[in-house]
């Protein structure tokens, strides 16, 4: 968990960023210079447009695409990058528009932290075996960017159940690791987007929330070797019939 005294400093600057886009009643609609340790958007985004800052977008609004979707991280704005922006305005009760702008920008600053992680969760949080990330099912490289989309997707799930902790007991595993534990010889873990969950709130309303923020591997109460915890990663089926899923 991120020390207290991070967020707030987020905090600070996410306010300080609001209150500059208004100045004397003129209203700032083009992307607001900000100093940010991580990324800063220098335009407003709308349906059509396309390039990194947009995929910069899509990694961080990943937890919204609505029940049972996901959406590409292409850098291409089309209809459900539109649609998942809007979710995740109303989640936080900005202006709901579906286009990116200073009030999405500021959220964005004040939920990111500076090496581009939600504040709420750390890398070192989805990597308890080998802080390289290498000896996985996938280059190193890509295991570490998937445990960042699986970030993002955690801090809206956070948020939607209400800004709880969420307590994370696995995640990133290289074969050796997880062969040690006993993983599926398939198991998400190796690829970086595989997380375990346990902690409150329940397995079951984890596993039931995670159905609407991007994860298309979910397992929980009532799937073979999943009594104490929830899984979710990125592809590979729901299964937890204790819950009704």
């Amino acid at each position: 968990m991120k020390t207290a005294f991070r967020r707030i400093g987020k905090a600070l600057a996410a306010c300080v960023l609001a209150a500059a886009t208004t100045l004397v009643g003129l209203t700032v609609t083009t992307g607001a210079a900000h100093a940010d340790g991580c990324y800063n958007w220098g335009r407003t985004l709308v349906q059509g447009s396309t390039g990194e800052d947009v995929r910069q977008l899509q990694i961080r609004i990943a937890g919204y695409p609505g029940y049972n979707s996901s959406i590409s991280l292409d850098g291409v704005f089309g209809p459900a990058t539109h649609a998942a922006l809007i979710r995740f305005q109303q989640a936080y009760g900005l202006s709901a528009d579906g286009a990116a702008g200073p009030q999405t920008f500021s959220k964005l600053y004040a939920l990111q932290d500076d090496d581009c992680t939600p504040i709420n969760f750390t890398y070192a949080e989805l990597n308890q075996c080998n802080s390289t990330w290498a000896g996985g099912a996938v280059a190193a490289s890509t295991a570490k960017f998937n445990a960042l989309v699986s970030m993002w997707k955690l801090q809206a799930m956070r948020h939607a159940l209400g800004d709880v902790s969420i307590n994370i007991s696995s995640g990133f595993r290289s074969v050796a690791c997880n062969n040690a534990v006993g993983g599926a010889s398939n198991s998400r873990h190796m690829y970086g987007d595989g997380v375990d969950l346990v902690g409150s709130p329940s397995f079951c309303r984890m596993a039931q929330q995670a159905r609407y923020h991007g994860f298309g591997n979910i397992l929980g109460p009532g799937y073979p070797g999943h009594s104490t915890h929830t899984h979710v990663g990125a592809v590979g089926g729901w299964s937890a019939s204790s819950c009704g899923i």
